[in-house]
């Protein structure tokens, strides 16, 4: 796994031989003559690390019992999710969905609800971020802290 640390805006002029070489290239020119895009753009540095140990997911999903708190907790950023979203409220649908249907592969889950696949998958993606799904070699599957979590919430009618 790693860590994304440091994300700035820079110039051509600004990288140098050194994180050319850490990139992959042999030379500076070598770089810059393989970005793409208009020149009149920014051009992004992103400094990654590695990161030892168990990925903080993992151990969030894992968490089978949710205090109160928690639950208020997730409940808001689920709410901030669904009224940033294009979408309208998003969040519990598709955690219902994914319990409801373990291991279905992605194509179908998002063609259920009229979705781009991609960006279902982006979506269901913030929800792992909390620690809410799990991801399959095919699919996905609720976590037992989603499953804590949905347990928490009253039924809809």
């Amino acid at each position: 796994m790693v860590l994304a640390e440091t994300v700035d805006v820079v110039t051509p002029a600004e990288i140098t031989l050194a994180q050319a070489r850490d990139a992959g290239y042999p030379s500076l020119d070598s770089l810059v003559s393989d970005l793409r895009g208009d020149a009149s753009l920014p051009l992004y540095r992103i400094r990654f690390r590695p990161v030892d140990g168990p990925d903080p997911r993992d151990e969030l999903a894992a968490t089978v019992t949710i205090t109160d708190a928690d639950a208020t907790a997730i409940a808001a950023r689920l709410g901030r999710m669904d009224a940033a979203s294009k979408r309208g409220p998003w969040t519990r649908d598709v955690l219902e969905q994914i319990a409801r249907q373990p291991g279905l592969v992605s194509t179908v889950l998002a063609a259920e609800l009229d979705w781009d696949r991609a960006d279902f998958k982006l979506h269901v993606r913030r929800l792992k971020e909390l620690g809410l799904t799990i991801s399959l070699d095919v699919g996905y599957r609720i976590s037992p802290r989603g499953a804590a979590y949905l347990a928490l919430q009253p039924d809809r009618d």
